[in-house]
């Protein structure tokens, strides 16, 4: 039995909210820092990525570039355009960082939800019920 196929892109999706919930913590944090610039990704880009089974660069050497670590390398992290920057240079809003951070929990719960009945479902299997 192969659990990729049996619980879909549900973990791939909850790694990747788990990550993107880091990246907005990280943005509220620094909303007074004077010169933060607010990141996020695209989530939908980076799951269709993740599924079509991107390839990642791997070295063979010390002294080879290393590539950017985790889920989501900094490099695939996007600049937020704010509607109006403050004087000080700092681009988070802190509603538009509030919103999106309750948007990505509901649909962290979401998937962990579909999750969750994949699971009972697999245990009803295996109990024979």
């Amino acid at each position: 039995m192969n659990f990729d196929d049996a619980f879909g892109v549900h973990p791939r999706a909850l790694m990747l909210r788990a990550r993107r919930a880091e990246v907005i913590a990280g943005n509220l944090a620094n909303a007074d820092t004077p010169g933060f610039k607010a990141r996020d990704f695209d989530f939908h880009k980076v799951l269709n990525q993740e599924l079509q089974g991107s390839v990642r660069v791997r070295t063979t050497n010390q002294r080879h570039i290393q590539p950017d670590p985790g889920l989501v390398p900094a490099a695939q992290l996007l600049y937020r355009s704010p509607m109006q920057p403050s004087l000080d240079g700092n681009t988070v809003d802190t509603e538009k960082e509030h919103t999106a951070f309750s948007a990505n929990a509901i649909e962290y719960q979401a998937s962990l939800g579909f999750l969750n009945g994949k699971i009972r479902g697999l245990r009803k299997a295996i109990k024979g019920e």
